[in-house]
């Protein structure tokens, strides 16, 4: 015959009296243990702030530097340079011609305001007395500017200031233009057009200063 396993009613209240004598005396002891705890001043305080090692970063800088933004604007005021910038979507040479009709021209795969490389900015000079569109003669100039004066280059409503670092003139038979990628730089290029190799004047430039909240039109 097999035994019977479920368990008889003396059984049950048994096991229940157990669990709530040990419950009673656990909640009894944690009491005497926290009064204790609170008596001699050992207990953790709710408003006490855990301090780091590690320096904070002010959320200002953070959110400054996490900005990627694309140029909108050129101000040189050394040089009397103030135009728009275009953002063309492709590197084809047509669209690129056409771009400088409009200003001065970001090349697509150089970098944006707010990240490490080099922003490549290209603008047509013109020395003619007359021409049909004045931005032919954009970047008319750029070679008079001297090592320690401000280029600006604007986003919507913040001004990227750029201390300039040196001038060269390109070989005509080169079609590369150095793009650092160590930090933060503008480098500013006379162009005629994309498709020609004409000696060409490289203005370089490094970040300095972010200012934010700037009216475009100031």
């Amino acid at each position: 015959m097999t035994k019977s396993m479920a368990a008889s009613p003396g059984t049950q209240t048994n096991v229940v009296g157990k669990c709530i004598t040990f419950s009673f005396v656990f909640l009894t002891l944690f009491m005497l243990t926290l009064g204790f705890l609170a008596l001699v001043g050992a207990t953790p305080d709710s408003n006490e702030v855990v301090s780091s090692d590690i320096p904070s970063v002010p959320q200002e800088a953070l959110t400054a530097s996490a900005q990627v933004e694309l140029p909108v604007r050129i101000v040189a005021g050394a040089i009397g340079l103030d135009a728009p910038v275009v953002n063309p979507a492709g590197t084809d040479i047509e669209i690129l011609d056409k771009a400088l009709l409009k200003g001065a021209v970001r090349y697509p795969t150089s970098a944006r305001l707010g990240e490490n490389g080099t922003i490549l900015l290209f603008g047509h000079s013109s020395y003619l007395p007359f021409v049909s569109n004045r931005f032919y003669k954009t970047f008319n100039n750029i070679q008079k500017l001297q090592v320690g004066e401000v280029i600006s280059v604007y986003s919507g409503a913040t001004e990227y200031r750029y201390r300039v670092t040196g001038l060269e003139q390109a070989n005509a038979m080169s079609d590369s233009v150095s793009l650092p990628q160590d930090g933060k730089y503008l480098k500013l290029v006379t162009c005629n057009t994309f498709a020609k190799k004409e000696d060409r004047f490289i203005v370089t430039a490094v970040l300095e200063e972010v200012v934010e909240g700037i009216l475009l039109g100031s």
